[in-house]
């Protein structure tokens, strides 16, 4: 299959990029389409993260204002797992590692990789790279985030059947925390038996 840009102009650059493409593409009943305009949000990659303490059964979750989510029923404070933007030269491991500390004062430990995934391709370029981090929950949670990029982050600990049944009734609804939650209800027992 093959694709051909026909032309591409820069309609934003803010903390974000938005580009317009005009393009076209290969059929599937054979051929190339007509050419079509579509908007591409540049976002770049992302990590994240959801610690989890196996001794004592708990997660941490951060809550914190998401501008996207200014129509929400319940507000635009959302509850999710831990997540920071990649920056050129990082692994998003080191970024995982980076935002727990900045975004709820915990130290990972050891790290598996969950998946990695397009979080929106119809309009965005941004791809997750999704973790799961044993950690120590003792004395964790309160307020954090950086002042200087305007964060205001509530980190706390739940049990983790309480984040799981909250995932299931969707009080916790972003996709990040969704397949997070959802990887550990399906691989729990085994974290606690290889992480104890």
């Amino acid at each position: 299959m093959k694709w051909e840009i026909l032309d591409k102009e820069q309609c934003f650059k803010g903390f974000y990029e938005l580009l317009r493409y005009r393009l076209r593409h290969a059929l599937f009943a054979g051929g190339m389409g007509q050419p079509i305009t579509r908007e591409l949000m540049i976002r770049g990659h992302a990590a994240a993260v959801l610690p989890y303490d196996p001794v004592t059964d708990q997660v941490l979750l951060v809550e914190q204002f998401r501008i996207g989510a200014l129509d929400s029923p319940r507000g635009p404070w959302l509850i999710e797992v831990i997540a920071g933007l990649v920056e050129p030269g990082e692994q998003p491991e080191e970024v995982a590692r980076r935002e727990a500390i900045e975004e709820a004062g915990c130290e990972l430990q050891e790290m598996l990789p969950i998946c990695e995934y397009y979080s929106s391709p119809g309009g965005t370029t941004e791809r997750i790279s999704l973790f799961a981090a044993r950690m120590h929950s003792a004395g964790l949670g309160g307020i954090h985030g950086l002042a200087g990029e305007g964060e205001d982050i509530r980190a706390f600990l739940l049990p983790a059947d309480e984040a799981i049944e909250q995932m299931q009734r969707g009080l916790i609804d972003n996709a990040m925390s969704i397949i997070a939650l959802q990887w550990l209800a399906a691989n729990r027992t085994g974290l606690r038996e290889s992480w104890t």
